[in-house]
């Protein structure tokens, strides 16, 4: 057999990330901007129901996390590596690309809101004025630099620098979502907060929520095993994985519900556009501190977007180090990042970001998960992974079986999109995959049987 492109796997002497590493690195990869924003977003739909569903699609959600993060354990490679085996040696850059251009987009949403808090610390310091459009616009072009430059700063080492900033990051996060945790409710009692219900016009139904929520979960299954190929045990790759990312995600969404519901009773006025961490804490008065923070807890979580961005790429030009992936990936990061800035408002970009990748994530999980455990019965050849005409070539290195029911799984989401029951209750992305899960399955066994 010839060699098409190489696979490193790491060995198990050579794995370095513990239990805390990587509890802290999952923690860090939801306390951040982004899950605030998704925490505000929600608020449309109330502080019970909104609870609700954080807890809901964020344990299912992340079973399926934990499950990636096993294959990552158990083979030493990383996530799109392992997509070889189900799409195919040369089909797994249709996967990878995906990989690239979302994790791309989240470092783009964080930095763009910690570009926000550093803009108003600038204009704090230079006294400019916040109605002035050329001078916000400014103050915000300079914070995305700034934050570009720590991202750059951040990634410079590679898998050890993003270790560092997860260990460091972790217990500054942990300062400021307690912090604000009493500020929110010492301004607001829990009672208004709970009886709260926005106007029915900005209401956002269960469905379209669970989506929501869905597409920006689901990102991390796609990461899991970047990370969980260097963890030394497999308690700390599954269980801490699966504590570390919920426990993140709902402390630091919970708080952006709460803040963004507090600031609606306080200022008599709720607006969607304005549930960022940066604009709230500024409304609230939580003083540059906060801002600080929000900075920072945007350089710890955006370590882990640009590593799995960059572990993508390395899988589609092999020939590319990681290090130097990483670098590419932040400057691509930061063009990305001045699209709301000229083109639409951030929540018009946020949620139209949000769309286009869950259409496309929940049925790439759905095959990648299914082949290992199903299909394969947890065994893959990590020797042949990179082999041109080896079992996982299929069809000149292509799986079209696997495209096929990605396809469908795609297409179906749109079609369930469609219909109003669909946006009430369930949303269309679970049932999508479910749909890609058992096409694809049928569809092997109806092949083995041919055979």
């Amino acid at each position: 057999m010839t060699k098409q492109q190489t696979i490193h796997a790491v060995s198990k002497d050579a794995r370095t990330m513990g239990s805390w590493d990587l509890f802290a690195t999952w923690i860090g990869a939801n306390a951040n901007n982004g899950t605030w924003f998704i925490g505000g977003i929600i608020a449309a739909t109330g502080l019970i129901q909104g609870s609700t569903l954080l807890l809901v699609v964020g344990c299912l959600s992340y079973v399926l996390l934990a499950l990636a993060s096993y294959m990552g354990y158990q083979t030493g490679v990383g996530a799109m590596g392992l997509t070889r085996a189900s799409f195919g040696v040369k089909g797994s850059v249709l996967p990878s690309i995906i990989n690239v251009v979302q994790f791309i987009g989240w470092a783009a949403v964080n930095t763009y809101i910690a570009a926000t808090s550093v803009s108003f610390i600038i204009k704090e310091i230079m006294g400019w004025s916040g109605n002035d459009a050329a001078t916000n616009r400014m103050s915000l072009i300079v914070g995305i630099l700034i934050m570009s430059v720590l991202h750059l700063i951040s990634i410079s080492l590679g898998e050890k620098s993003v270790r560092w900033i997860e260990r460091i990051g972790i217990i500054l996060v942990i300062i400021l979502v307690t912090w604000e945790s009493i500020i929110v409710f010492k301004m607001v009692p829990f009672k208004d907060l709970a009886a709260w219900r926005p106007a029915s016009n900005l209401r956002l139904e269960f469905g379209k929520a669970v989506d929501i929520l869905a597409a920006f979960n689901l990102a991390w299954v796609t990461a899991a095993a970047d990370f969980s190929r260097f963890s030394k045990n497999k308690k700390a790759a599954t269980g801490y994985s699966f504590l570390g990312a919920n426990i993140g995600l709902f402390w630091f969404a919970f708080i952006g519900l709460t803040a963004t519901i507090a600031t609606a009773i306080t200022l008599n006025h709720f607006d969607p556009n304005n549930a960022d961490p940066s604009t709230i804490a500024a409304k609230l008065g939580l003083g540059v501190l906060a801002l600080l923070v929000i900075v920072i807890t945007s350089t710890t979580a955006n370590a882990v977007n640009l590593m799995a961005a960059g572990s993508a790429l390395t899988n589609i030009f092999p020939k590319f180090k990681l290090t130097p992936a990483l670098w590419v990936v932040t400057l691509l990061a930061t063009v990305m990042t001045f699209i709301p800035v000229y083109v639409a408002s951030f929540l018009t970009t946020f949620e139209t970001f949000l769309d286009s990748i869950g259409m496309f994530l929940g049925p790439e999980i759905a095959v990648f998960l299914v082949d290992y455990f199903i299909i394969r019965q947890r065994h893959y050849n990590i020797g042949a992974l990179n082999e041109v005409a080896g079992p996982y070539w299929y069809t000149k290195g292509y799986h079209l079986t696997a495209m096929i029911a990605w396809v469908i799984g795609v297409v179906s989401y749109l079609v369930l999109n469609q219909f109003a029951i669909i946006h009430a209750y369930t949303g269309a992305t679970f049932i999508a995959m479910g749909l890609t899960a058992l096409v694809y399955w049928l569809m092997i066994q109806r092949k083995e049987k041919t055979i």
